[in-house]
């Protein structure tokens, strides 16, 4: 009766991080500008031409290879680049609408990208470039945590705590950053993160939660695909992960099997489909580019460096346009913090899991690494750490998948300093994304209402927000600490895990 109680005053407790997560990303959504986030001038016109042209959102022009759009989708970049620039250089090109249009060849016709991204989010193009973009990062950060939640409900407890301390310590910054931002890459982290978890609970379940989590492995697989075409490659390591976590030679697995195979073709059509995968396969062409250099070499070079990619997750590399620095304890904690959990995750050795960690480990190796070879440049240049970050996250939660024996578990102490570290960390990386856009790098000081050049035009000073942003993400990891820290929620083993 008492575990009963216990467990029914955590699922109340566990109901509010939906809404804490929610509030903390719609921060985080408020924290930069229209066109903040890498190559949003390219994404932003590629959404309001997804649907063709239109007279109110997109005209054609007399190159077949160019769009009139309007002009604030192009002008919003001003500040690209040039850290000490703040958002206030936009002035009202926001407003740019019906008689603002410019010309672009910055726009996805020729199929660069998949065009599911853009076809969704083109639903919510209006008249005020502000206001779409906005309501854009909404949508994104809601199907996220709408996505999450339907996954928290129908994995066992022994997979929930996987997935949330798989999120947990992977998102800050880069990926809370992505997430709530007009940037497809948004939508690769979510597939990411929930594709290979909910594969491994279609494959254990049964019945209504069985078809329940093969749906949203369907979702997943297609918002990976769809947004990316190396989020099509992603989606189909996160199903060889699945499958070689659960792999059993008995009828009813392989005819489970099915699904994910059927899944893993999709992934392969939207792959091909895009001009993103002809590109990856011959290398990205990029400025300085040392073709000259011998392959060996440079494969040596980038072997030994792409280990900085995995860092720049967690905060070395700079945010935006790659000119958003956040300060070291942002990066060393999330570091560390990761480091600590995966250490820790690996208490209770698995082959399975040995396994499809080595597996995971080695395309975050050697997938950059061949691009960055074919493309004649060493790490630094052309792959950045938000491409690889799906994988990332995969990784995290691999090694706190309990198999065969008893689920991971940390003290109280070490929950405590946890959850404490991330929350410092995700508060001073907020801070310092919107102090580069409220006023830009030159200006320093705690007070982001002091000397303000850019904000918003709502009721809400900067201050409150960050308040909020840093405030929502420390009770968010509150609760997943105890919700998670009690035998009701997470030392179930492999065995043991529920298949109803």
């Amino acid at each position: 009766m008492n575990v009963l109680r216990a467990s029914r005053s955590k699922f109340k407790l566990m109901a509010l991080a939906p809404l804490f997560a929610v509030l903390a990303l719609t921060c985080w959504a408020l924290a930069s500008p229209v066109g903040s986030s890498p190559d949003d001038d390219f994404h932003l016109a590629s959404t309001w031409c997804a649907a063709g042209t239109n007279a109110n959102e997109c005209h054609a022009v007399s190159d077949q290879g160019k769009r009139a759009v309007p002009g604030g989708l192009v002008k919003g970049r001003c500040f690209a680049g040039n850290g000490e620039q703040s958002a206030a250089c936009q002035g009202t090109s926001l407003n740019d609408t019906q008689n603002g249009f410019v010309t672009t060849k910055r726009v996805n016709l020729r199929g660069f990208y998949p065009p599911l991204y853009y076809l969704a989010m083109h639903l919510f193009v209006t008249s005020n470039i502000a206001v779409s973009a906005v309501l854009m990062r909404i949508v994104n950060l809601l199907l996220f945590v709408g996505l999450t939640s339907v996954l928290y409900a129908l994995l066992p407890a022994s997979r929930r705590r996987p997935l949330l301390w798989g999120w947990a310590v992977t998102l800050v910054p880069l990926g809370l950053f992505l997430v709530a931002s007009n940037n497809p890459s948004g939508w690769a982290i979510i597939s990411g993160g929930t594709l290979w978890i909910s594969l491994v609970g279609y494959f254990e379940a049964s019945g209504a939660r069985k078809a329940g989590l093969g749906a949203v492995a369907a979702l997943a697989t297609l918002l990976g695909a769809g947004a990316r075409a190396d989020g099509a490659v992603y989606a189909v390591v996160a199903i060889a992960v699945a499958v070689l976590l659960t792999a059993s030679l008995n009828r009813r697995w392989v005819i489970s099997a099915l699904l994910p195979f059927a899944l893993a073709v999709m992934a392969a059509l939207f792959y091909l489909s895009a001009r993103q995968s002809s590109v990856a396969l011959s290398g990205i062409p990029a400025r300085g580019a040392t073709h000259q250099i011998p392959w060996h070499n440079l494969l040596f070079t980038d072997l030994l460096n792409v280990p900085s990619l995995w860092a720049g997750v967690f905060g070395s590399w700079e945010l935006g346009w790659l000119d958003t620095p956040v300060p070291a304890i942002v990066w060393v904690g999330g570091l560390g913090a990761f480091a600590a959990i995966v250490f820790a995750g690996l208490a209770s050795p698995s082959l399975r899991r040995l396994l499809a960690l080595a597996m995971v480990l080695g395309a975050l190796w050697l997938i950059p690494t061949y691009t960055l070879v074919q493309s004649g440049v060493t790490v630094g240049t052309v792959v950045q750490p938000r491409y690889i970050l799906p994988l990332v996250i995969m990784l995290g939660g691999i090694a706190l998948m309990p198999l065969g024996g008893p689920g991971f578990r940390l003290s109280r102490t070490q929950l405590a300093l946890l959850v404490s570290t991330l929350s410092v960390a995700n508060a001073a990386a907020l801070h310092f994304n919107m102090r580069r856009y409220i006023t830009g790098t030159g200006v320093t000081g705690w007070n982001l209402n002091s000397a303000a050049q850019w904000w918003w035009n709502i009721p809400v000073s900067p201050m409150m927000i960050w308040a909020a942003g840093s405030l929502s993400f420390a009770a968010f990891l509150v609760v997943i600490a105890w919700g998670t820290h009690s035998r009701v929620h997470g030392d179930l083993s492999a065995g043991q895990a529920v298949t109803r």
